[in-house]
């Protein structure tokens, strides 16, 4: 830190009056990021989770059991229980309402008190005071005891004392905010889907509750009550309702309900050791892939933890002993490992204990240690009873996991003849990779082009010092039912394996990654749209940390070239077409075709004078061709519009919701042909296909 005095400067002393001290809700205006995560779409809807949560904990407690969550006009949201109550009464230590001490203090709530929430997700005032401080504006209704009280917040400052506003024979509170937008920079948009998504999982986890979720951003009217829920039919607005009994078992039945079980029943157990209790569920399906959610104190733990160690731990150990006690598993055979017990598996693990420790703010990892030791007691002598009493289903499993055992050996003997380490670093490059010169993965990006037609145009147009080109003939392998030994029989897979540097499955390592741009271009018609599906669902499932690091990329080639004389501009979408049509000096309703081709339209002005020259009337011509694939395109045009690192359009692949991510690529590229049919039905509208 340095003060400037005339022409010199001179360093200010680092000293008490250095240290700057944010009181009441500042540091989470300051900081935002570690109390949401992110101030961007999913830090957003964390907010909405966060009073979600204080809802869900009173019906944890047996306190409440409805909840509504509604979206209103302008950006509000509104979440509503019939639980106790905020307490409105004056609080001992701070002198005010404990509503308001709950609504502005950080670390102020019902959860440090284990006798008033024995379990909880969170810290309910750490919760509601980081939204209530996040907030442009905030109302908490509280019904209690035949009275209704109400506080309003600005950015996290009380306009006015709790007060007293009606009577009321109801039960519950109320809390209606609004994002500050000063915050959230990106804009205060929430997304249907991914609440309705959250809700509904949450309603699995709490049995015997129910959970509605309201649209009703189009009806101003939703604003004008404080009753404690909605009148959803008065309204006319869209709603769901969740009411599940069957709790964790019924989350594992949705989630497999486009799958093929390998046995009949369902396992579940609920109990509690040690002060934890434990629910588990679990179902093995006809696939290789390994579903496992994960939730402490009914918070989504997207990394795992500690239940998850203790699951994995119980669950092989369980299985290899009833292999062998049964005599499946032969003396011959190996035990089977941890990769071999999870493949196909569809497991839900939650936990709820009095003292929680999660690692980070965000709560994706679980740290408490005695849920480890609680989950493999509880579950492994549950699965050993199922094992027992259900031998249909036991045989089923082992054999299940026995054939998982035998894969795993045969496709690392594939593996290994194909990418043992000493052989992938001696491995030369795939002869029709056009590799580029600078040796940084930092610099470098590989473009995965369709046909040799694109892969010519790119070659001659590329920056040779930057970027790489990779063609591919065909359509690749669908890999989402195939193991590593199929997949590396695949000649283009194999040389993509091969340019990437990463190797496959147990001798994966990021590190060697060769390129930190992977770009799929494909051309923009059906087939090309299917190549970019199977290369996504390739990534997805055998190179997941690829793209959970940002490296993928798709390509968004132009659709159409538009030439007026000698000016010339490139349509992303039909929309723009029409704009640049507009901007050229031609009226998007005086343009007629003429001298159309397969490929190009030529368009000009409807009407023209009949004095009007010949060089005037071409001058008044726009030109129109619609690329459908780059090899269409020349190496120039190629380079121009989607090459170009200062003028391209690149959209960076990433997932949002491991869970729906699963299910998209189950429907589209497994064998359940139904489900399809019924996907593609369902979401026809949405398509724009150009046969």
């Amino acid at each position: 830190m340095a003060e400037t005095v005339g022409k010199e400067t001179k360093k200010k002393a680092y000293d008490a009056s250095s240290i700057t001290v944010l009181e009441g809700l500042e540091p989470v205006r300051k900081r935002p990021g570690m109390y949401i995560g992110t101030t961007g779409p999913d830090g957003l809807h964390h907010l909405v989770w966060e009073i979600f949560d204080n809802a869900r904990d009173e019906a944890m407690v047996g306190r409440c059991d409805d909840i509504e969550v509604a979206l209103l006009p302008d950006g509000y949201v509104r979440v509503a229980d019939n639980g106790n109550g905020i307490p409105v009464g004056i609080h001992p230590k701070t002198k005010v309402s404990a509503l308001e001490t709950i609504m502005t203090t950080l670390h102020a709530g019902g959860k440090f008190d284990n006798e008033a929430y024995k379990v909880s997700g969170g810290l309910h005032g750490v919760g509601a005071s980081v939204v209530n401080a996040l907030s442009e504006h905030t109302k908490v209704v509280v019904h209690q005891d035949g009275g209704m009280h109400a506080q309003e917040y600005k950015i996290g400052k009380p306009l006015a004392k709790v007060k007293k506003i009606g009577t009321s024979k109801e039960h519950g509170t109320i809390v209606l905010f609004k994002p500050d937008v000063t915050i959230f920079k990106e804009g205060v948009e929430w997304n249907w889907e991914k609440i309705v998504t959250h809700l509904r999982q949450q309603a699995y986890l709490v049995k015997g509750v129910r959970v509605s979720v309201v649209d009703a951003r189009e009806n101003k009217n939703a604003f004008e009550t404080d009753t404690i829920f909605l009148r959803v039919q008065e309204l006319g607005v869209p709603s769901m309702t969740f009411y599940f009994e069957g709790g964790l078992k019924s989350l594992v039945a949705f989630h497999n309900k486009h799958q093929t079980p390998v046995h009949k029943n369902i396992f579940y157990v609920e109990r509690e050791q040690d002060k934890v209790v434990v629910e588990v569920a679990l179902q093995y399906i006809d696939d290789i892939t390994a579903r496992i959610t994960a939730f402490a104190n009914n918070t989504y733990n997207a990394e795992g933890g500690t239940h998850i160690t203790g699951f994995k731990t119980a669950l092989t150990r369980s299985l290899n002993t009833y292999g062998r006690n049964a005599n499946i598993l032969k003396e011959k055979d190996e035990n089977f490992t941890g990769d071999d017990v999870l493949e196909g598996i569809t497991a839900v693990i939650s936990v709820k204990l009095p003292e929680i420790q999660f690692e980070g703010q965000t709560k994706a990892k679980l740290g408490s240690v005695e849920a480890q030791g609680a989950v493999s007691t509880v579950f492994g002598e549950a699965l050993n009873a199922f094992l027992e009493e259900n031998p249909d289903d036991a045989r089923a499993i082992i054999n299940k996991v026995l054939l998982a055992l035998k894969a795993r050996k045969a496709a690392k003997a594939a593996k290994d003849s194909v990418l043992r380490k000493g052989a992938l670093e001696g491995m030369t490059l795939p002869g029709k990779l056009a590799d580029c010169q600078t040796k940084s993965a930092e610099e470098s990006e590989i473009f995965i082009v369709e046909g040799d037609s694109a892969g010519g145009s790119s070659k001659q147009g590329r920056d040779r010092r930057t970027q790489a080109i990779l063609p591919l003939r065909g359509k690749i392998l669908n890999v989402e039912r195939a193991r590593i030994d199929r997949m590396l029989a695949s000649v283009e897979i194999r040389a993509l394996v091969v340019a990437m540097g990463t190797a496959i499955g147990d001798v994966f390592d990021i590190s060697k990654l060769r390129y930190h741009k992977i770009i799929i271009a494909t051309d923009a018609d059906v087939d090309g749209a299917h190549i970019r599906t199977l290369l996504l669902t390739l990534l997805y499932r055998h190179f997941r940390p690829i793209i959970d690091g940002g490296f993928v990329y798709i390509a968004q080639p132009p659709l159409y070239k538009i030439t007026k004389g000698k000016a010339i501009a490139y349509a992303y979408s039909d929309q723009e077409k029409a704009r640049i049509i507009k901007e050229f000096g031609v009226q998007p309703t005086e343009v007629v075709e003429i001298g159309v081709t397969d490929s190009e339209l030529s368009v000009e002005t409807g009407a023209a004078e009949e004095t009007e020259t010949t060089s005037t009337r071409k001058s008044a011509k726009v030109n129109i061709q619609r690329y459908k694939g780059l090899g269409e395109m020349n190496p120039s045009e190629l380079w121009e519009t989607t090459m170009d690192p200062a003028r391209r359009v690149l959209k960076q692949v990433h997932v949002e919701d491991v869970e729906a991510a699963d299910r998209i690529f189950d429907i589209l590229m497994g064998t359940d042909v139904a489900s399809r049919k019924s996907f593609i039905q369902s979401n026809a509208k949405l398509a724009n296909l150009d046969v």
